[in-house]
């Protein structure tokens, strides 16, 4: 299954008629129709159904349209990824814990989105044990933990940043007489 013969077949999709799909190909119909024909051979399955004008998708139709769609986008991302001179691009994962001091980061990020369309944030939220070992099975980029613990194993940098925690409850309540 090539890629070129998928882009074929997403353009008979579309059009829902061979002829209009290879004028827009600027391929000879018949060339086309043996495309989809050959494609349909090698899968071992009927992906159209012919009409008089009109053909629409089988239900092995659909599954191939949806996986030859996802095929093409990847293709396209990763030429994109490696012809691209923008120094970053493509997925960051990050695994944080829940903290206002992580604003420093939120702000950079938030710089990155605006002026680098190519880059899409996920963000993992988790205690330092779960970041440091996802970041060990590389599902992490990077991590932001806090609290001190051993990170020699980790190219590392300290934030400046510190939690300050708080203990809210009732006046009423004898603690609350306390220093």
């Amino acid at each position: 299954m090539e890629l070129r013969v998928l882009r074929y077949f997403l353009a008979v999709c579309q059009e829902k008629n061979i002829s209009k799909a290879a004028e827009n190909l600027h391929i000879a119909q018949p060339s086309l129709s043996k495309q989809i024909k050959d494609l349909e051979e090698e899968l071992g399955v009927t992906l159209f159904t012919r009409g008089h004008r009109q053909i629409s998708l089988t239900e092995e139709g659909y599954f191939l349209r949806d996986r030859a769609q996802e095929m093409i986008d990847m293709e396209e991302q990763t030429t994109q990824a490696l012809t691209s001179s923008k120094l970053i691009t493509g997925n960051l994962n990050i695994g944080t814990g829940q903290s206002f001091e992580i604003k420093s980061i939120t702000k950079i990020i938030d710089q990155i989105i605006q002026t680098t369309q190519q880059v899409h944030f996920s963000f993992y939220d988790g205690n330092a044990d779960d970041i440091e070992a996802k970041v060990n099975d590389g599902s992490l980029d990077f991590g932001i933990i806090m609290g001190y613990r051993p990170i020699e194993d980790f190219e590392s940098l300290i934030l400046p940043e510190r939690n300050q925690f708080y203990a809210i409850f009732s006046e009423k309540l004898p603690l609350a007489q306390k220093d």
